[in-house]
């Protein structure tokens, strides 16, 4: 991009929650990398149970680590300073710039009356105060980045939450940067969702309004060019492109039951198998589940199944269970024990067929927990399934460890509260293994290609399986295939040349006011 200002930028917003804006803000960053543009991806607050460790040891969103990576730069804190964790009960632990500094109720952090707040807005001072921590990394990366691509959150037309907002509007009156508002045309109503997104906004908001963007449309676009035209005619604002559907486009996104490569699991179209056999995974869908990324290397196997399950009966026909992160480890251990899961577990466990805990998971099926930090339950028994005993510390592990297993080279990244202490089987990565069953607190070592296949033949020969794991599968590749698809949408099916206006030169001058506004 020739000429681009430094520090210019543009907010990727919605009319609603997963209407697009991860993916959408990930092919802009993909895009502009592709002409050459150094571009940083931005999220001042995020509210999400999938989150990753950057090479500093901070704690983001893996939806701003993934959009880094469309970026082709080294995620860091200063992409998304605010992260909050849910943890039931109306409650968060706040992470800022990385770390975590304490767990809030609903009604402390956000202000107002007790459930009036979404979870994706701040109040009163502490409004003002994030607003400046937040402002202050944009500009840190203003000052670095020749752009920055910001995704807002949820809608900026929540006008109940409009007075507190640092995230959408917000950020963007900050800034002074263009905002494209994301449709999700699957939904329906889409021409009705930009026309009310717009009209709910004050005059100082509507201004940087620049225009619209249509995504998950299926069939002939000439069909919604009529719409287009009006809804330019009553708006005064464009649509800069309407993106078609494409299956498995949630890649990383912020939550909801999707595997990152390949959308949903239960839609995921499998490869056929290398061997004779294909392999059944199922991973428990236990509450407050976090990092259910790890599966995506599984899912992305030729012959691997891979489905959520919350009924015990669904573990019968599983060649492989994994028991995932979670932020409820005692609430999870309790959820697994009232559905009968634990008891399938256990018999699994003494059937020699295979069982994988990471994170969470892993704590769950130690022997002991002492937890007055998470869930303040204090001494909880486990499941027993490995010699494992876990206290929950204060101060939260975020790490990105190294290291071998079953011959092969490993990495991942941890992010807990639990300390565990190990008292016997086999050695495993941070944790051990007995029999066939296995855990560990790294997140993310299925992604190690070579480890991946080792534990996978593992599995197979457990469960008397005639799987064989495809030998070129390359998890790092896929995933750089995901992200050029996306750069591949924007560049095809969206009008870049006034993208790179908005991004350069902000919103357009004399954009209409669209009434009633808000007060």
């Amino acid at each position: 991009m020739t000429g681009t200002k430094r520090g210019g930028g543009l907010l990727v917003a919605g009319t609603t929650s997963d209407a697009g804006k991860s993916v959408v803000t990930a092919g802009i960053c993909r895009w502009l990398t592709r002409r050459g543009v150094k571009v940083a991806p931005f999220k001042a607050q995020n509210m999400s149970l999938n989150s990753f460790v950057t090479r500093e040891g901070a704690e983001i969103g893996r939806a701003q680590a993934m959009q880094a990576q469309a970026a082709r730069v080294e995620p860091t804190a200063l992409m998304n300073p605010v992260l909050l964790k849910p943890g039931g009960d109306q409650s968060s632990q706040v992470v800022l710039l990385g770390r975590p500094v304490g767990e809030m109720s609903a009604r402390g952090f956000f202000g107002g009356p007790e459930g009036a707040s979404s979870g994706k807005q701040l109040s009163g001072g502490r409004r003002e105060e994030l607003l400046g921590v937040v402002t202050d990394c944009l500009e840190q990366l203003r000052g670095t980045y020749d752009a920055v691509i910001c995704e807002g959150a949820g809608s900026p037309a929540e006008i109940n939450l409009r007075r507190t907002d640092i995230v959408n509007m917000g950020i963007a009156r900050a800034a002074r940067f263009p905002v494209v508002v994301v449709g999700d045309i699957d939904r329906g109503g889409v021409f009705a969702s930009f026309f009310g997104t717009t009209a709910l906004l004050s005059p100082e908001d509507q201004s940087l309004i620049a225009g619209y963007l249509v995504n998950k449309f299926r069939g002939d676009v000439s069909l919604l060019e009529p719409g287009m035209e009006m809804l330019r005619g009553l708006t005064g604002r464009a649509t800069y492109g309407v993106l078609p559907f494409r299956h498995g486009l949630g890649i990383d996104e912020e939550d909801g039951l999707r595997v990152s490569l390949r959308g949903a699991v239960r839609e995921s179209a499998v490869a056929p198998p290398v061997g004779a056999d294909v392999l059944r995974v199922a991973v428990c869908a236990v509450p407050l589940m976090s990092n259910f990324t790890d599966v995506d290397a599984l899912a992305a196997e030729p012959g691997v199944v891979v489905r959520f399950v919350d009924r015990a009966e669904e573990l019968t026909d599983a060649d492989l269970v994994v028991v995932p992160g979670t932020r409820g480890t005692v609430k999870a251990l309790a959820w697994l024990r009232e559905r009968g899961l634990a008891d399938a577990l256990a018999a699994r466990a003494a059937e020699g067929r295979p069982v994988l805990g990471i994170c969470g998971g892993f704590q769950v099926l130690g022997e002991h927990i002492e937890d007055e930090v998470e869930s303040r339950a204090g001494a909880v028994d486990g499941l027993g399934l490995l010699p494992v005993r876990v206290r929950f510390a204060r101060e939260k592990t975020l790490a990105r460890p190294v290291g071998s297993a079953l011959g092969e080279e490993v990495s991942g990244y941890e992010i807990h509260h639990g300390v565990a202490e190990v008292l016997g089987g086999t050695p495993f990565l941070d944790g051990c293994r007995v029999g066939e069953v296995w855990g560990t607190h790294w997140h993310g070592s299925l992604e190690s290609d070579g480890f991946r296949r080792a534990f996978l033949r593992e599995v197979a020969a457990a469960a008397g399986r005639r799987f064989v794991p495809a030998p070129d599968t390359s998890f790092e590749t896929l995933r750089e295939e995901q992200l050029d698809l996306l750069g591949d949408l924007i560049e095809e099916h969206a009008d870049t040349d006034a993208l790179l206006r908005l991004i350069e030169g902000g919103a357009p001058a004399g954009l209409p006011f669209l009434p009633p506004g808000a007060p």
